[in-house]
């Protein structure tokens, strides 16, 4: 007599190939997330943050949300950044009067600037802080570091490193005005042309405006080495 059970204890033998068969997917995940981090971001020069396509996405598996700590950081960050350029514009100065008529323009950048430095701050700390959470096995992590520190550390710290040298220069074209102010009986203005008729307050007010010009510089090197490191190059 056949065993009515047989045909039962067969699918029950069967079941764990099954299961084995549509199981763990992590190895090729972690795989294909790692090459991606490797090829699309380590290789590349500059910061390189691709948007991922619903098939890539897919086949990150659960590390799609690993990712996204470092887009979220970048999209913040961009954000953050993009008014610099109108900012900068609207601190720009062309000659001692144009100094003396936009003072609270110049002060106003200030407080524009380092508001950007605050927000940027918030957003690197939130990326570190979600970073930290990150479970990730040693030959992922590896790679994954690299992306981070290209796309959110070295970014981040650099532009930081900017924000100062660009305030450091309305600081010192604030300082002039206010010298100006105080000196106002011995300097005469006529269209460009400045007459000062105290030797002191003339050799005080050119080494202000040499520090003015060195301070310029040094946002023009930072600029440099933001731009490089964006791009690069």
């Amino acid at each position: 007599m056949k065993s009515l059970f047989r045909p039962f204890l067969m699918l029950v033998a069967a079941l764990p190939l099954v299961l084995a068969a549509c199981g763990n997917k992590e190895p090729e995940q972690r795989a294909a997330f790692t090459q991606f981090l490797q090829t699309r971001i380590v290789d590349k020069p500059g910061v390189r943050v691709p948007k991922l396509t619903d098939e890539e996405a897919k086949s990150f598996g659960d590390y799609a949300s690993q990712y996204a700590v470092i887009t979220d950081f970048n999209n913040g960050m961009n954000a953050s950044v993009k008014p610099l350029s109108g900012i900068m514009q609207k601190g720009a100065i062309r000659s001692l009067n144009d100094l003396l008529a936009r003072r609270e323009d110049l002060k106003s950048v200030q407080t524009s600037l380092n508001d950007m430095s605050t927000a940027l701050k918030a957003q690197q700390e939130k990326a570190n802080a979600a970073r930290a959470q990150l479970k990730q096995p040693d030959d992922l992590k590896a790679v994954y570091d690299k992306a981070y520190e290209k796309t959110v550390s070295l970014p981040a710290d650099t532009f930081r490193d900017v924000l100062p040298q660009l305030n450091g220069t309305f600081d010192i074209a604030l300082k002039i005005a206010d010298y100006y102010d105080a000196h106002k009986a011995q300097i005469q203005t006529s269209g460009s042309t400045i007459t000062i008729s105290d030797p002191k307050v003339q050799a005080e007010l050119n080494q202000m405006l040499q520090d003015l010009n060195a301070q310029s510089k040094n946002v023009q090197q930072a600029q440099t080495r933001w731009q490089a490191v964006m791009s690069g190059r």
